[in-house]
């Protein structure tokens, strides 16, 4: 009699443990529909919007001056000052606006890009000198000076679209000879310099990306910068500089070839009929799958939700037996 109500109590206790993982089993199916699509990292930036500066190596608000053999690959801007000086012996490749509607709309849309840049987060916190650092795509701030002595390294991480925002709460200053390097993918038309006051470039700096300074502008000589130098409200100034407007690779997906050798039997004619094999190739596109996108199988609920299910298939054998050698025992 005790063997047979010890046995009652084991055959209750299991089947409330199955039910217990198939409530388990139900909960986490909810919480898997609940945060369905909610993504685990933040997206990435995207570009600063340029609007009509797009296209303007050189944009200032009050004065545009050049010493020396200076480059402009671009359009050059000026509003609502009305006074560039220097040009020649330094060389526009482009079109100057000066004091009209083009060069008004382009330090409208200046603003407009300054202030994107500058509310861009979340933002990571970096020492005054970004030199000897490498950095991943994303927002950097200063509240205070911003600085590069040496070389800072922006690592795209494989991805061209990779964007960089960098923030300084008042200037901008490089050593002699200092250097912003691109790599991993990364591209100067992707980085932008919100600067909440002035920007100084030293002597021979090697710079990339767009600098969008609220008041003034100075490169020393020698300093060259892929990307644009614009002052909302001051002068722009230039000492045998270049100023490369960048331009932007953009990814698309991409379909390789793969050939793949196959056999074919051709008839030669002959006073004896031979069949002579001839290898012709067949050329079949493979396509290179994109990035993943959220695959089910890739996050942890899935497999979260596959261990209970084994668990949940276990236990309800173990019943399953359970019930036969009772029954087999209350038979005999």
């Amino acid at each position: 009699m005790r063997t047979t109500v010890r046995q009652a109590r084991q055959g209750s206790n299991q089947r409330w443990f199955v039910v217990v993982m198939g409530a388990g089993i139900a909960a986490a199916l909810l919480i898997d529909a609940a945060v369905a699509g909610v993504p685990v990292a933040a997206a990435a930036q995207p570009p600063v919007a340029l609007g009509t500066t797009a296209s303007f190596a050189l944009l200032a608000g009050s004065t545009i001056t050049n010493t020396g053999s200076s480059v402009v690959n671009g359009n050059l801007g000026l509003y609502p000052g009305t006074s560039v000086t220097g040009f020649p012996p330094g060389v526009v490749h482009g079109t100057e606006y000066v004091a009209d509607s083009t060069a008004q709309q382009a330090q409208s849309d200046l603003t407009t890009a300054y202030n994107d840049a500058a509310g861009r987060t979340p933002a990571t916190t970096v020492t005054s000198d970004l030199g000897g650092q490498t950095l991943a795509p994303g927002v950097y701030k200063s509240a205070s000076s911003m600085a590069l002595t040496g070389t800072v390294t922006l690592d795209g991480q494989g991805n061209p679209n990779a964007v960089f925002v960098f923030q300084a709460g008042s200037t901008l200053t490089t050593g002699s000879g200092s250097t912003v390097q691109l790599t991993g993918g990364a591209q100067a038309c992707n980085v932008f310099w919100q600067v909440g006051s002035s920007t100084t470039l030293g002597t021979s700096t090697v710079f990339a990306g767009t600098i969008l300074s609220l008041t003034s502008a100075t490169l020393d000589t020698g300093a060259t910068v892929v990307g644009r130098v614009m002052a909302r409200n001051g002068a722009v100034t230039l000492d045998t500089n270049t100023i490369t407007v960048p331009t932007c690779t953009t990814t698309t997906t991409t379909t390789t070839a793969t050939t793949v050798p196959t056999t074919t039997a051709t008839t030669v004619p002959t006073t004896t009929a031979t069949t002579v094999p001839t290898t012709t190739a067949t050329t079949v596109p493979v396509v290179v799958p994109s990035a993943h996108t959220g695959e089910p199988w890739a996050g942890w609920l899935y497999w979260l939700l596959t261990a209970l299910a084994g668990a949940f298939g276990l236990a309800l054998l173990g019943d399953l037996v359970h019930r036969r050698r009772v029954s087999r025992r209350t038979g005999a």
